[in-house]
Parts: structure tokens; sequence; C-alpha cells
């Protein structure tokens, strides 16, 4: 996988991890993951997290959670099918931020026994 760096003077690093949670999902659960991830990392929010959930529009199995927090240094998507009980989380940010250990937090917080993850 190679994607031209088009902007090389800008500092982007960007961290995608997937994985099968435990346990259910609903909207306090996907603001948790955000404060926990947050403090964990040492993130700062300047806003509320967005979430929204389709409620029964499109197709069953897309069903779930698509979120956003925006962080000082850029911000955290997070998408969660809840019926295949998987997620894919991106996390991008404009400074250097400890892989290894955001996708650890993540693991840990979605009591996911599989995940797989990558930097681009």
């Amino acid at each position: 996988l190679f994607m031209e760096n088009l902007a090389p003077n800008l500092k982007r690093q960007r961290l995608l991890v997937e994985g099968f949670l435990g346990g259910d999902v609903d909207e306090a659960r996907v603001k948790g993951y955000f404060k926990h991830l947050c403090k964990k990392m040492g993130f700062q929010a300047y806003g509320e997290p967005i979430i929204h959930s389709p409620n029964g529009l499109g197709k069953e199995e897309n069903q779930g959670y698509d979120a956003f927090l925006p962080l000082i240094d850029s911000g955290i998507s997070v998408y969660i099918w809840s019926g295949s009980k998987f997620f894919s989380i991106i996390i991008f940010t404009c400074k250097d931020f400890d892989e290894g250990r955001a996708v650890e937090v993540t693991k840990n917080f979605w009591n996911a026994d599989k995940t797989s993850h990558m930097s681009f």
C-alpha cells in the first residue's frame, strides 16, 4: 500500500483499528470510549462527540453508530456495526502519538478478543 505524501510539511499520523467487540453498544458506551481514549492518550477535545445511529434506515447489517470527536490536533472517527459487534476506528492527529498504546487502550475498552490495525 503506497500513497504519495502530497504535503510533507504537514504532520499527520493516522491509525486504523478494527476488531470484534465484547458486549452491547449504546451511545453512552461510544461517548465513554472517546473520554477514555483521550484520558489515556493525552488527547484534548474541543467539542462534544457527534454520534449518529440510522435507527432502522438502510440495511439491517449496517445498523450501529457513526461518531466523531474533534481534537485540538485533529479527530477520532468511530464506526460500529451493532449486529456484527464489529468496530472500525480512525485516530487522526497532527502530532505524534504512541500507536501501540492506542491499540491496547482501544482493544481493552471494547473487550475485543481480536483486532487488526494499520498506520497510513
